[in-house]
């Protein structure tokens, strides 16, 4: 039987208990098989959750493994393009072509270095709206001390915990 049917069961027979038609005895039999049969769900779900945890945290450390190869060889790779082009400049070789591959130095497009930002003319600016963040931390602390926030209040919710 699946989780959500036990829990309907579980609830449908303390609806009974407040029949007084109904021998109570049958009925708080009933009630402990139920839920115990909901335990023993509730128990296997949680094993089952935490296993999931486990593989979660196994594909993130494999994740930053794979990520810090990833940089090394792009590290790699930068570091042995970087040493190529400068030994062609030393040898004043801006281009090698072979069968296999064709291998050039040319220019960059033109890029803009700004020396001073006070000094460019407001024709060239743009203005940007400030972005914020919100303290959530000082709103929750001056809740509890029984300040009103405007747009703001105190909720508390519910979450599952396995140990």
């Amino acid at each position: 039987m699946k989780l959500y049917q036990l829990t309907e069961n579980y609830q449908n027979l303390w609806d009974l208990v407040e029949d007084e038609t109904i021998d109570i005895s049958i009925v708080e039999t009933a009630l402990k098989t139920v839920e115990g049969a909901i335990q023993e769900k509730a128990q296997n779900l949680a094993v089952f959750i935490k296993s999931l945890g486990a593989d979660i945290e196994i594909i993130k450390a494999e994740e930053k493994r794979l990520t810090d190869r990833r940089k090394a060889l792009e590290n790699k790779q930068s570091g042995i393009k970087n040493y190529l082009q400068s030994q062609l400049e030393i040898a004043k070789l801006d281009k090698i072509k072979t069968p296999v591959i064709t291998v050039a130095i040319q220019n960059n497009p033109p890029a803009v270095q700004i020396i001073d930002e006070a000094i460019i003319p407001a024709q060239y600016k743009t203005i940007v709206p400030q972005t914020f963040t919100i303290d959530k931390k000082s709103i929750a602390d001056d809740i509890k001390k029984g300040i009103s926030v405007p747009g703001a209040e105190s909720t508390q919710g519910r979450s599952l915990r396995i140990r």
